[in-house]
């Protein structure tokens, strides 16, 4: 399978934002080392990984320049030294946090490629190993959620909320969704028992009054800033939890006094990253139960919102601007 010496990609330029983002024609196509997969890419998933690294803010982030986006799904064109088990032609997504997949070419670690499911499309499988297998932690392994406890679920438009509005109903809790007005519709449709705007200045209030004052058992937590006090505020006092796996609004400061005296819940965080290498075992029987939920059609092949390589700033922003519904893609 014959591979060019160079490509059109995505290279950051700076830490000032999505702005800076910029086309290139001449990025050279990498070599996959040992251990690695070389992909032509069809499908690159756009996430709030990607706003945080062009603003400096995700701990260990790539510097500038370099060329952008951590998700992407297509084809394997060659393959490293020691790697079994994939061989070119194979269709395949992952992740990478060093960047690389807003390109017509990107490295995988082999370990990190996951087959396509039989019958779906590069751009259907975007989410499975980013927006799916977080929304599927932050509730089971991490939240405990059980059948008939409640769950507040933020952003749940978004292409991690969508999916964990889907589990969460699956597994036979009461859904309470946040996300701002015009986004409601596409939240109903998913199945959520009640819709807040997530806007409101009486968040907390709202989830207090849908639970006749206990507060929701369990609260996903994807926004940061002020949001995170109201998610607190909204958890039910000593056995709540409050799983936070984004900050796409800022960083808020929580103290031990606030703990003690204020809001008395778990608070958990998650980095999907990180619990895959900390946690493999943990990881892999998430894994599992996530390709159990495909084979039983809770979770079905995604419909992203796709847009042109060179329209990635323009992805980013929206997504940044929280203007968008359900997972987005650039097409190289």
């Amino acid at each position: 399978m014959s591979t060019p010496a160079t490509m059109r990609a995505l290279q950051q330029t700076s830490l000032n934002g999505p702005q800076d983002l910029c086309p290139i024609t001449d990025a050279p196509v990498p070599r996959p080392g040992p251990g690695e997969v070389l992909i032509r890419v069809t499908a690159a998933g756009v996430n709030y990984v990607d706003i945080s690294q062009t603003r400096g803010t995700f701990a260990g982030g790539p510097q500038p320049p370099y060329l952008a986006g951590i998700e992407a799904a297509g084809e394997i064109t060659a393959v490293g030294e020691g790697v079994t088990g994939l061989a070119p032609g194979a269709h395949v997504i992952g992740v990478s946090i060093t960047g690389g997949a807003f390109a017509e070419h990107m490295l995988l670690p082999a370990v990190a490629a996951v087959p396509a499911p039989a019958g779906w499309t590069d751009q259907q499988a975007l989410g499975l190993v980013v927006n799916w297998p977080t929304a599927l932690a932050a509730l089971k392994p991490l939240g405990g959620i059980t059948a008939g406890q409640t769950v507040l679920i933020h952003a749940a438009a978004g292409g991690t909320g969508q999916a964990a509005v889907k589990i969460a109903k699956h597994y036979g809790a009461t859904v309470i969704a946040a996300a701002s007005p015009g986004k409601h519709k596409a939240v109903r449709a998913l199945g959520a028992d009640h819709i807040i705007d997530s806007h409101a200045a009486d968040l907390a209030a709202e989830v207090l009054r849908l639970t006749e004052g206990a507060g929701a058992d369990l609260v996903l937590e994807s926004v940061g800033g002020a949001t995170l006090g109201a998610s607190l505020a909204a958890a039910k006092r000593v056995t709540g939890r409050v799983v936070v796996y984004g900050l796409a609004a800022g960083q808020a400061p929580i103290t031990n006094w606030d703990l003690v005296y204020r809001h008395q819940v778990h608070l958990i965080g998650l980095n999907i990253g990180i619990l895959a290498q900390a946690a493999p075992q943990t990881f892999g029987e998430l894994m599992g139960e996530l390709f159990g939920l495909l084979a039983a059609g809770v979770l079905t092949p995604g419909n992203p919102t796709t847009y042109e390589l060179a329209d990635g700033p323009k992805a980013l922003a929206q997504l940044e601007a929280r203007a968008t519904v359900g997972k987005l893609a650039l097409l190289p």
